[in-house]
């Protein structure tokens, strides 16, 4: 009872970090789409830079896991990488060109890039005793509320101010407190690895075959999904909805965010990748609804958008736990987020030349991808009923 406190209380911390830091720079990333437009950007510019930026958040991931795993410095390399990651938003107020602009784009998906496998690596030893899905589902919830609460911050800073610039300087306050609170983090609980059981030294230690089919599948899925700048371009080009909604509209699509995942948290640990195979075919649909010239139509891919990331952030994490020895699964994060990050890039790459083209064209490519995923999630979810069966 005092381990599952103890971790119980581990992930909340961990939250109230993401809590604030997603108030940061998801509310960043809400207007970083029409902010690169106003600077001159083009849609396939904007594609580009974004796709870039989750290759580099994703991407680099596998060299930060593998340092992980090898210098056991899970702390200092998540601290270094929250202050790159964090530090990098408020600079956006100084930049006067869109290149200025993607440089620190690039720079905040770095940092995140430095931090993330670590920290989910401490992040799952708590998870342990809380079930995976649900301490995963816990801390991407309290992340979304910052998500959701970032985004009015702007809002209210363009409505009072009609400066992007102001917008931007005022996330230097909850990326304050984002990193005082990791800080206290790190003095309350040293060595979040005595959270769960030492592992069996005797376990295989390589990636296993379903790892590497469930990383294909996932990077299927992040190809096919849609960035939201380039849905935010969508809307502003189209003039669907006025540049200060925009920002209350992501800020929307967060709060599904955190509902969704903590439902296919919960999910996930009764029924386990059915849960994400049932998101994916929900969310498949966001962007064929998302890209329409109809600004009602556009709120409901939106909604959908919003549920596929919250099974993502949420499902995507939790198996990955469950599919990699303890010892590695720093390394094992790493890997899964580099296949997810490039696939990533390489899709977000082509919707923005797609969308130059056409908005259907978009459209057809996200959803074909998406639903592409399906079969190889639904037999790895038999599989995994296989493997429960007692022999």
């Amino acid at each position: 009872m005092a381990m599952r406190k103890s971790a119980l209380g581990f992930v909340v911390l961990l939250g109230v970090v993401s809590l604030f830091g997603d108030m940061t720079y998801e509310a960043a990333r809400s207007v970083n789409g029409p902010y690169l437009a106003l600077l001159g950007a083009g849609a396939p510019v904007v594609g580009l830079v974004a796709g870039l930026g989750e290759l580099a958040g994703y991407g680099l991931r596998i060299l930060s896991g593998l340092l992980s795993d090898r210098t056991r410095r899970y702390w200092t390399l998540t601290i270094l990488g929250y202050a790159v990651n964090l530090g990098a938003v408020p600079l956006m107020a100084l930049a006067g060109r869109w290149e200025i602009a993607a440089g620190l784009m690039l720079a905040e998906r770095l940092g995140k890039a430095v931090r993330t496998p670590a920290r989910d690596a401490m992040l799952s030893h708590a998870a342990h005793s809380l079930g995976r899905g649900w301490a995963f589902a816990l801390h991407e919830a309290l992340d979304q509320v910052g998500a959701l609460l970032g985004p009015l911050i702007v809002t209210a800073v363009l409505a009072l101010r009609g400066s992007y610039a102001s917008a931007y300087a005022a996330l230097a306050v909850p990326a304050g407190l984002a990193l005082a609170v990791l800080l206290a983090a790190r003095l309350l609980h040293p060595r979040p690895q005595d959270l769960e059981p030492s592992p069996d030294r005797t376990a295989v230690r390589a990636l296993s075959g379903r790892f590497w089919r469930y990383a294909l599948a996932a990077g299927l899925v992040a190809a096919a999904f849609a960035d939201f700048p380039l849905i935010a371009f969508h809307f502003k080009s189209q003039n669907l909805f006025a540049d200060r909604h925009i920002p209350l509209l992501y800020s929307g699509a967060m709060g599904v965010d955190a509902l969704a995942a903590l439902a296919f948290g919960r999910w996930y640990d009764r029924r386990g990748l059915r849960a994400l195979a049932a998101a994916v075919a929900v969310s498949a649909f966001a962007a064929p609804l998302a890209f329409t010239s109809s600004a009602p139509l556009g709120m409901a891919g939106l909604a959908l958008w919003g549920l596929g990331m919250g099974a993502q952030e949420s499902v995507l994490r939790a198996a990955v736990a469950d599919l990699v020895p303890a010892e590695r699964r720093a390394t094992g994060y790493g890997v899964f987020n580099t296949v997810f990050g490039v696939a990533w890039f390489a899709g977000s790459a082509a919707m923005g030349l797609l969308y130059a083209v056409s908005p259907l064209a978009l459209a057809g490519f996200s959803l074909a991808g998406q639903l592409a995923a399906l079969p190889l999630l639904l037999r790895l979810a038999r599989q995994e009923d296989e493997s429960a069966r007692p022999a």
